[in-house]
């Protein structure tokens, strides 16, 4: 399995950015996926959610700004984020659990994890 994110980058408060997953060996659609995020200085945090009926959840501090998608037949997992904010600074992970729902799940419950997009907003 191998999950590949890209489109992260630098850009100014109130700006944009998606954030892709293309996963291989896995099949996205019959599953939950979700991403992540670590600042500086912190613990890695979840930040949105999608499982195999389309349901999505968002952490508090993302909602109304990012939205999850996934694209199954490109196999790919997107993050549209909107509003940014300093806050959101982190290097983003595309996550894949093995089980069809993701309610509740913890960073501990998702199998495997891209390596990282950084994500750089500024004041």
């Amino acid at each position: 399995v191998r999950l590949v994110e890209s489109g992260g980058g630098s850009v100014q408060a109130g700006g944009s950015l998606r954030l892709s997953c293309a996963a291989s060996g896995y099949t996205a659609s019959g599953n939950c996926m979700g991403w992540f995020r670590q600042a500086p200085g912190k613990e890695r945090e979840g930040v949105a959610f999608i499982d195999s009926n389309d349901a999505t959840g968002y952490a508090g501090f993302v909602k109304g700004r990012f939205t999850i998608s996934r694209d199954n037949a490109e196999n790919t997992l997107y993050l549209e984020m909107s509003s940014l904010k300093p806050e959101d600074t982190a290097i983003y992970y595309c996550a894949a659990r093995l089980y069809l729902f993701c309610g509740g799940a913890q960073s501990a419950d998702f199998s495997y994890w891209g390596q990282g997009t950084r994500v750089t907003v500024s004041s």
